[in-house]
Order: structure tokens, then C-alpha cells, then sequence
């Protein structure tokens, strides 16, 4: 990047500005480090105060730290040619990234570019696998479209490389890929090593599992009790499931057994912006409202059992959103929004991982369609919250996560305590002598 960064700065001189970012500044020494080496040989000269280096011809190379929205908001009026955004991943959603697009101008006839780079593994791993289509990592570069809302296209190329790619640093230093094996999880390095963006390090439901958990759609018994959860949203996406409990143990056409009490999600409405993860669709709750009761379809939906988000109760001059979603038919009541243990209660993320781990026997208490996408996607890729560890990222996208919390906070679960054998040794108390008489009337 800083050598392309050379080499444009040389074909527009003055008119090339571009900045690299990183969530800090201290990040970016090494970057830094090694730009000094490639520039003041050409004749740039750097301020070590503002991290700006003043390029040869006129242009700019500068070095920021982007966090949050408000720091990319701090560049609004700029005119960049140029950003790159080092370890992309890093960032839980794509808001700050995307903002600084409003910085991109062209003065003349110098072109725009904004180049991401990233590794899997990071808190950003979901949304940049879905936008960029990285499972699998293609073998070669890709063009990836994608419709803007004014109609136009937006065009990105995805270049993707493994570390088998960079020769230098293979021939340099050999030993690189056995540190790396001391330095995370096997997962993890594998994902590095190959490229594997399903890879999920430090997942805080680790026990989720494709696998164990998703099932084919079937046709599911109607005499189940059937229910919704929803978490509301607008700018950002709504999360609506539907849900049915097993009257009894229940096996899956393809041979799974389906205890007796489990959940099964049979249907999802997320509402997202295609293509865009964590940007909703900013519908009106009435719409909402009308298209739950349409998918709702023949089944005897329980709005007694049905929980959305508490949010959507407020009421702020006139009707709340749940009670315009509740006129068109969409029946719902207030969900318990605990999220981790208090006062000796059980929260709502230990109530799901309990379902998620299973029964006595191990067989799971929660299942997933697989046509549930939002849900498949995003569960397995949220991370724990750095400041709160018991509690799970709240900057991920986590709104289909909130929905199924809701769902099993309805209708909780604990595991049945495993039953304590006694010693084969062991002799037999009074108590169980008495218990193995046979019962009459005289006896006391």
C-alpha cells in the first residue's frame, strides 16, 4: 500500500491526499516506520507531531486512528483521494468504515479509493465475510456488486492472499508459521493460514454448532405450541422468529432426535437491507405488523406466549410500536430483557447457552432452521464484551441473538441436576430397607 501510495502520489502530486487508519495511533508505528523508509529516500519529509508525510510532488500521506462514527465525522469537509483502513476486522460494524466514504473527492481527475485490509478472526469477521463474499476465499481476485439505494452499483474487488503468498517473508524467515501456531487457538490459525473466514475465535456461544444445531425445514407437528420473539428495530435491523416447543421426544426425518421440550426456530424475518449487515429497513411498525400476521400463515400462533423487545413499549406522544404492530393482528407481550445473572436469577444469555449445551444426554433444547439465515450467521460470530466479559459485544449485530434470548427467557431451561450414583460398595441404609418392603394397610 505505502509503494502504490508512492507511485500515485508521483502521477498527481498535489492533488493526492490519502490517510491510513487503525482504531489507534500507536497502531500504526510500525506502518509509520517502514513509510520513512520508503519516502525520505524519495524526498519526503515527515512531521512527526501531526504523522503527516509532505511527498515529494505536493501530496499527503497521513496516519489517524478511526474508533467509532464520531471520529470518522471529524473528516467530513475533507477532500481525500486516498483512505485505507489497516485491520478491518478490528471493528465490530462496518458504520465507521463506510462514513468515511463522504470523504472521497476528487478535485480533478485523480481517482478515489478506499482499501480495507483484514484477517479472520476479529470482531468484524461476519460482517466482512457477508459483504465481501469471503467464504469460501476465493482463489483469485473478484469483482463483488452490490445495488445502492439510488439504484447505481457499487463495485468492489476482493484480492484475497494467504501466507504461502508472500514469499519474501517465507524465504526471510521460515520459522514464521510455527510461531504462529503458539500464538491463538488451532482454530484460529488455521483461519489465518487458509483463509477460513467461517473460523470464529473467542465466540461467546462456542457451543453453537452447525451440526448439533440446524436442522432441514420439515414439516413440524401442528399440535406443537407455536410462538414469536422479535426485537425491534429501524435503522438498524428487526429480528422476528417464529417458534415452535416439542409436546413430546420427536425424531427429525433425517434421524435426529428432538427432545421433548425443545425450541425449534422454523421461520426468520430479518429485516436488512440487502447486502448491507446491521442496516435495517426503517419500516413503519404498522407494515411490520401486517407482514407478521401474513406470515404467520394457518397456524395457531400463541400471542400470549409471543415476546418483543421492551423498547417497543415505549410510549412517546402517541401509540407505542407494539401497539400499532398489536392492530394489525400481531400479538405480542413484553419480553424479560435480563441479559446476564443477577441476584441469583438466571439472565437471558445463560438461559440460551443452557439450551444451546442441551439435556442430561446432550442432546440439544434449541434448534435452527436452515433456511434461519440471519440467525445461522450472526450467533456464532459475537464476541465478548471487552469491559463486561459475561456479557456478549452490544456493537456486534446482534439483534437476531436478542430475539432468541427473548424466546428463551419466555419459556426457561435449566438442566436437570445429573443423578448422583451410589457406590456399587456401598451397603444399603434403613431408608431403602423400609422402601423395598412390600406395602400393606397395618404398615406405618
Amino acid at each position: 500500500m505505502l509503494g502504490k501510495w508512492a507511485l500515485k502520489e508521483q502521477r498527481y502530486g498535489p492533488e493526492f491526499n490519502a490517510i491510513m487508519f487503525r482504531r489507534t495511533t500507536v497502531s500504526a508505528d510500525d506502518a509509520i516506520e517502514r513509510a520513512k523508509a520508503i519516502y525520505e529516500p524519495l524526498g519526503a519529509k515527515f512531521n512527526s507531531s501531526k504523522l503527516i508525510f509532505r511527498m515529494p510532488r505536493g501530496g499527503r500521506v497521513s496516519f489517524r486512528y478511526l474508533e467509532t462514527v464520531s471520529d470518522a465525522d471529524e473528516y467530513q469537509g475533507r477532500n481525500l483521494s486516498d483512505a485505507w483502513v489497516e485491520e478491518a476486522g478490528q471493528y465490530a460494524n462496518a458504520a465507521p468504515i463506510d462514513r468515511l466514504q463522504a470523504t472521497l473527492r476528487s478535485v480533478s481527475k485523480t481517482p478515489t479509493q478506499l482499501i480495507l485490509t483484514a484477517n479472520p478472526g476479529g470482531a468484524g469477521q461476519h460482517w466482512l465475510r457477508e459483504r465481501y463474499q469471503l467464504y469460501p476465499l476465493p482463489r483469485s481476485p473478484q469483482i463483488i456488486e452490490r445495488e445502492l439505494p439510488n439504484g447505481a452499483i457499487h463495485r468492489a474487488a476482493v484480492i484475497p492472499s494467504r501466507i504461502y503468498d508472500n514469499q519474501l517473508l517465507m524465504s526471510r524467515d521460515p520459522d514464521y508459521i510455527n510461531r504462529l501456531y503458539l500464538s491463538g487457538s488451532e482454530k484460529l490459525v488455521a483461519a489465518w493460514l487458509e483463509g477460513d473466514w467461517s473460523a470464529i475465535e473467542g465466540a461467546y456461544f462456542d457451543e453453537f454448532s452447525t451440526e448439533r444445531h440446524v436442522l432441514r425445514p420439515v414439516e413440524l407437528p401442528d399440535y406443537w405450541l407455536r410462538f414469536r420473539s422479535a426485537d425491534w428495530g429501524s435503522a438498524k435491523p428487526f429480528s422476528v422468529h417464529w417458534w415452535a416447543v416439542a409436546s413430546e421426544d420427536w425424531t427429525h426425518p433425517d434421524g435426529v432426535l428432538v427432545p421433548k421440550g425443545a425450541m425449534v426456530q422454523y421461520l426468520e424475518w430479518y429485516g436488512m437491507q440487502p447486502g448491507e449487515p446491521d442496516t435495517g429497513l426503517k419500516m413503519d411498525a404498522s407494515e411490520v405488523g401486517r407482514k407478521i400476521k401474513e406470515l404467520d400463515g394457518d397456524h395457531d400462533i400463541s400471542g400470549s406466549a409471543s415476546v418483543l423487545d421492551p423498547s417497543a413499549y415505549a410510549v412517546d406522544g402517541g401509540p407505542s410500536i407494539a401497539e400499532r404492530m398489536a392492530k394489525q393482528g400481531a400479538i405480542f407481550r413484553k419480553a424479560d430483557n435480563r441479559r446476564v445473572a443477577s441476584r441469583g436469577a438466571m439472565g437471558g444469555w445463560d438461559v440460551m447457552r443452557e439450551r444451546l449445551k442441551g439435556n442430561e444426554d446432550g442432546r440439544p433444547m434449541i434448534y435452527w432452521f436452515e433456511t434461519c439465515k440471519a440467525s445461522i450467521r450472526t450467533i456464532p460470530a459475537l464476541q465478548h464484551d471487552e469491559k463486561r466479559p459475561e456479557d456478549l459485544d452490544t456493537d456486534q449485530e446482534d439483534h437476531a441473538a436478542d430475539a432468541v434470548r427473548y424466546a428463551c427467557m419466555s419459556r426457561p431451561y435449566t438442566r436437570p441436576k445429573p443423578k448422583k450414583a451410589r457406590p456399587i460398595d456401598a451397603r444399603p441404609t434403613y431408608n431403602d430397607l423400609v422402601k423395598a418392603q412390600p406395602r400393606t394397610k397395618d404398615r406405618i
